[in-house]
């Protein structure tokens, strides 16, 4: 788990409160159980947080946990506090299952207990993949200046990825199905439209959203259908830190926030991994990327051979705009209802995958002019008067202000 991120996330109150030494002495007995020497007191460091309500506490062991199945940072953990009431956590450790099952680094579950909502986990270290990127990625200009590291780190990634899609054994995941596809863009209405904009959208509005969400529920249910990770971007996936503390990047990535697993259309995650929200990519390396992943995939038969190059990547265009719509409405709603308004800095890159993806496509026009004249419009103007980082309470006056 990263410390890049100081955001400990609305639950926090410090490192005494009296639900984190319950998770403590809680994993004090789980790791006496496991190992069969008492560990003593623990006493955990907060880390950073992510998008949903966990916390994370990293805690230095001084027993030898080799001796219960791990082979990393032997002498380190997790202990994660997931509230159930706000967490999935059967899905967290279905997933886990499931993901390594094909192979893929997701993080040893040592114990868990879903009725507190803890958990104890194999520790990854700190080292994400987006510092690792950026550090590659050169100037302003985007002129890639390790272009070498970032193919490595890219085909790590993907040989992941196409490992997890390769596994065709039965699965417990939930369907991504039209419902809940819809589900998702529908967001977008409400959270981005309605709650950040203020805007009342009229029928001929509501009616053209309707028919392109329509459009891009079919498109993603055409497709080969298999296990998605659903967040697999830079920010989930990890440089596994070795024994020695070394962090070589040849080496198949540590795989976090994966409790979101569906079985859903094979080109969402890699639209996840290559147009990613935090980074942006120069098109021709994009595009080598995908062909590089749409060839590997048809010699593993995840693709069939009847799919061109051509409508493939169509697929990939549409499942990208499809997530990047969804992901507009989730934004706003972790600014505005989770007071996360940090990921209102990432809006302007959603934005423009969304309108620079969506003209390659006649089908997108009317939903593309409407966008691009009307709401992004207002949306950069309600980022510049209320400053990236304000709180979501001031921001919630702001607009307030500005549409009433």
């Amino acid at each position: 788990m990263s410390q890049q991120d100081p955001f400990m996330g609305p639950d926090s109150n410090g490192p005494d409160d009296i639900r984190q030494q319950q998770l403590q002495d809680w994993a004090r007995g789980a790791l006496r159980s496991q190992s069969g020497s008492d560990p003593g007191p623990i006493h955990a460091v907060a880390l950073g947080g992510d998008a949903s309500f966990r916390r994370y506490f990293r805690y230095h062991s001084q027993l030898e946990l080799t001796s219960v199945g791990l082979e990393g940072l032997t002498h380190s953990l997790l202990l994660v506090d997931a509230p159930p009431e706000r967490e999935n956590n059967p899905a967290f450790v279905l997933a886990a299952q499931e993901f390594r099952a094909a192979g893929l680094k997701t993080p040893t579950i040592l114990a868990h207990d879903f009725e507190q909502g803890f958990m104890l986990l194999e520790d990854f270290g700190d080292q994400l993949y987006l510092p690792c990127l950026q550090a590659a990625l050169g100037d302003a200009d985007q002129d890639v200046s390790d272009i070498e590291r970032v193919d490595e780190l890219y085909n790590q990634a993907m040989k992941a990825l196409l490992m997890l899609q390769s596994d065709r054994s039965e699965s417990q995941l939930p369907a991504y199905d039209q419902a809940r596809l819809h589900t998702e863009l529908c967001l977008f209405d409400e959270w981005f439209c309605g709650q950040m904009l203020g805007l009342a959208l009229d029928a001929n509005e509501k009616t053209l959203l309707a028919q392109m969400w329509a459009f891009l529920e079919q498109a993603a249910l055409n497709q080969v259908q298999v296990r998605v990770h659903r967040d697999y971007h830079s920010r989930n996936l990890m440089v596994r830190q070795q024994a020695d503390g070394s962090l070589p990047e040849d080496q198949l990535p540590g795989i976090i926030d994966f409790q979101d697993a569906v079985i859903g259309p094979v080109t969402y995650d890699l639209v996840s991994l290559l147009r990613d929200c935090y980074i942006v990519w120069p098109t021709e390396h994009v595009n080598r990327w995908l062909r590089h992943y749409y060839f590997e995939a048809r010699a593993r038969d995840i693709l069939p051979d009847s799919l061109s190059f051509d409508a493939f990547q169509r697929d990939v265009d549409l499942m990208g705009i499809q997530r990047h719509i969804k992901v507009l409405g989730i934004f706003c709603r972790l600014a505005l209802r989770d007071n996360k308004p940090r990921y209102l800095l990432d809006l302007p890159v959603v934005m423009d995958y969304v309108v620079t993806v969506g003209e390659r496509h006649p089908e997108l026009k009317p939903f593309i002019n409407w966008f691009r004249r009307g709401p992004m419009i207002d949306m950069y103007a309600v980022l510049t008067a209320s400053g990236p980082m304000v709180s979501a309470s001031d921001m919630a006056a702001q607009f307030e202000t500005n549409h009433s």
